[in-house]
C-alpha cells in the first residue's frame, strides 16, 4: 500500500482578513512532491483557512490513490487535536469543515501529527503565494510557484538533529578508538603545546583579544618557555597558525580587536584609530598600524576551563542522560579518559581550583583530576545537567517514536520542556547564567576547572558568543573534552577553546 504525507497550512492577514491555504502531497518513500494545492478564499479566519488547506490536501491525495495511507502533518495544534478526536469541535464554523475533511478518506487510512512551523515551510509558502495572488486580483498559478524550491533550500540549510544535543557520536567514536590504540603518557609534541607561552614580559595582544601580561600576573595558562617559536595564547591556540577548531587565527601583532570574531565586543575601546574603527564596522581584519594603542589592561580574567565528564555506559549509546535519570557512573573507558585529561591538566599546571556538578560521573571525573593536581573539589549544584524528564535513558529515536509531538515542540522552542516536566533549555540557560555570575565573583582573576555536562558547557559557550538557542544543536562536544571561556572585568567574554580532545589521542 502506498503512503503519502500531506502537509497543509492556512493563513489570514487580519484574522479574519484576506485568507488563503496551501497543501502539498509527498511520497513518503521517496520524498518526491506529487501534488500542490493553493487558493485565495477571500475574508476568513486562520482556522477556516487551515481546515480548507487540510481538505484540499486530502482530496489531492485521494485523487492520486484512494487506497493509500495518509499522514497529515500540520502546525495547527487545534486542527490536529480536533481531527484526532482528542479535542471537541465547538465552533459552528469548524464543525462542517471537520466533517468534510473526515469524509474524504476512511478514518483508518489517515493519521495526524503536529509539527512546528519551521517544518511546514512548503505549505506555508503556498498559502502566502495564494494570498499574494488574491491581493493582485489573480488566481494562484502552480507554474509560477517557487514554494517547493524555497522549502527544499530551507530544509537543507538546517538539518534536523538526530541525537541528544551535542552527544557527538563521531567525535566520541574517534576518541574511544584512540584510547584502544595508544596507552601511556601524553606524547611529547602534545605536552609542548600545553606548555607553550610567550616569554616573560611579552605583552603582545593574543588572537583571542586578551592581552598577554607577564607570567607572574596572569590568570590564564602559565607561561612555559620551549624551544622554537611555537608560542600559544592563553587559550591554547598558536597565533602563527590559528591553532585548532575554536581558536581564532591571528597574524603578527593582531589583537583580535579590529574585527576578529574573538573579541569584537572589546573593539570599540580602541576609539583613537579611525582606520581600526572602519575595519570593525566592515568586519575586516587587518594588522593594526604601529603605535596603535591597546585598551587599558583590566587585569587577569576569570578563566573557566570546561571539562565534560568521561564516558558512562549510556554515552556511546547516545541516550539522554540528565539530572533526572539513573545518575550513571563512569565506564572503564570514562575512567581512562579522566586519567588522561588529569595528566594533560597537570602538564599545563594552571588550574587553581576545581568545581564540579553534583552528579556521580562529574564528581568521579573531578576526583581523578583533583588527586593528580592536589586540589579539593567544590560541588556546585548549578552545574548539573538538564533534566530530560521522561526521556531519561532513551535514545533520540525512541523519544521520536514515543513522544513525537513533545520532541518536535522541544526542537522548535527553547521554552518547551521534555515530556513529564523536564527542564527547558531556557530554564537551563537562566540557571547557567546565574551560576556563571556566582563563580566569576568567587574566582575573579583565577583559572578554574568546571567539571560538568554537555548542555551546561554548550550553554556557557552560547551565552559567551551571544549565539541563538538553536546553536546548541550545532556544536559537537565529546566526552572528556576541554573548552575554555575567559570573562573580563568589563563584562565581555572570550571563547578560547572548544571541544579539545588532543589529550585522548
Amino acid at each position: 500500500m502506498r503512503e503519502f504525507i500531506v502537509e497543509a497550512d492556512g493563513g489570514s492577514r487580519g484574522n479574519p482578513g484576506p485568507a488563503g491555504y496551501g497543501s502539498v502531497v509527498i511520497d513518503a518513500a521517496s520524498g518526491e512532491t506529487l501534488a500542490e494545492r493553493a487558493e485565495y478564499i477571500g475574508v476568513a479566519t486562520n482556522n477556516v483557512a487551515e481546515y480548507r488547506g487540510l481538505i484540499a490536501g486530502l482530496e489531492a491525495a485521494r485523487d492520486l490513490d484512494a487506497t493509500a495511507r495518509v499522514r497529515v502533518r500540520m502546525d495547527s495544534k487545534l486542527v490536529v487535536e480536533q481531527m484526532s478526536g482528542r479535542w471537541k469541535i465547538k465552533h459552528p464554523d469548524m464543525k462542517p469543515l471537520a466533517a468534510r475533511a473526515a469524509g474524504v478518506l476512511p478514518a483508518s487510512q489517515v493519521t495526524y501529527e503536529w509539527i512546528p512551523r519551521e517544518r511546514n515551510k512548503h505549505a506555508d509558502r503556498l498559502a502566502n503565494e495564494a494570498m499574494d495572488a488574491g491581493r493582485r486580483g489573480e488566481a494562484w498559478s502552480p507554474s509560477a510557484s517557487t514554494a517547493e524550491l524555497d522549502a527544499r533550500a530551507a530544509r537543507s540549510a538546517v538539518p534536523e538533529p538526530t541525537g541528544p544535543p551535542g552527544d557527538a557520536a563521531a567525535g566520541a567514536a574517534k576518541a574511544r578508538a584512540a584510547l584502544k590504540e595508544t596507552r601511556g603518557e601524553t606524547p611529547r609534541e602534545t605536552r609542548e603545546e600545553w606548555h607553550a607561552q610567550p616569554p616573560a614580559g611579552d605583552t603582545r595582544p593574543t588572537a583571542t583579544g586578551g592581552t598577554d601580561v607577564p607570567r607572574e600576573g596572569r590568570g590564564a595558562l602559565r607561561d612555559q618557555p620551549v624551544t622554537g617559536d611555537s608560542r600559544e595564547t592563553a587559550a591554547g591556540g598558536t597565533p602563527s597558525t590559528g591553532g585548532e577548531a575554536g581558536k581564532a587565527p591571528a597574524g603578527p601583532g593582531d589583537t583580535g580587536r579590529a574585527g576578529t570574531p574573538g573579541d569584537a565586543g572589546r573593539a570599540g575601546k580602541a576609539g583613537d584609530d579611525e582606520r581600526a574603527a572602519r575595519n570593525v564596522a566592515s568586519g575586516r581584519t587587518t594588522t593594526p598600524a604601529a603605535g596603535w594603542s591597546a585598551p587599558p589592561d583590566m587585569g587577569a580574567p576569570a578563566t573557566f576551563v570546561l571539562l565534560r565528564h568521561g564516558e558512562t555506559p549510556l554515552t556511546p549509546q547516545k541516550r539522554f542522560s540528565g539530572s533526572g535519570g539513573s545518575d550513571p557512573s563512569l565506564s572503564d573507558a570514562g575512567r581512562e579518559q579522566a586519567e588522561r585529561v588529569a595528566a594533560a591538566l597537570a602538564a599545563r599546571g594552571t588550574i587553581q581550583a576545581i568545581v564540579a556538578s553534583p552528579l556521580a560521573r562529574t564528581r568521579q571525573t573531578a576526583g581523578v583530576v583533583a588527586a593528580r593536581l592536589g586540589l579539593d573539589v567544590v560541588v556546585e549544584d548549578g552545574l548539573r545537567e538538564t533534566d530530560f524528564g521522561a526521556w531519561e535513558g532513551l535514545t533520540f529515536g525512541e523519544v521520536r517514536e514515543r513522544h513525537p509531538d513533545d520532541l518536535d515542540a522541544w526542537l522548535a522552542s527553547p521554552e518547551a520542556e521534555p515530556t513529564g516536566g523536564g527542564e527547558s533549555f531556557a530554564a537551563t540557560a537562566h540557571r547557567m547564567a546565574a551560576t556563571r555570575d556566582k563563580l566569576i565573583a568567587s574566582y575573579a582573576g583565577r583559572t578554574v576547572l568546571l567539571v560538568t555536562h554537555v548542555t551546561p558547557i554548550k550553554t556557557l559557550v552560547r551565552l559567551a558568543l551571544g549565539a541563538p538557542p538553536e546553536s546548541l544543536f550545532r556544536m559537537e562536544l565529546s566526552a572528556a573534552s576541554l573548552s575554555a571561556v575567559a570573562y573580563y572585568a568589563d563584562g565581555n567574554a572570550s571563547v578560547r577553546l572548544f571541544n579539545d580532545t588532543s589529550h585522548l589521542r
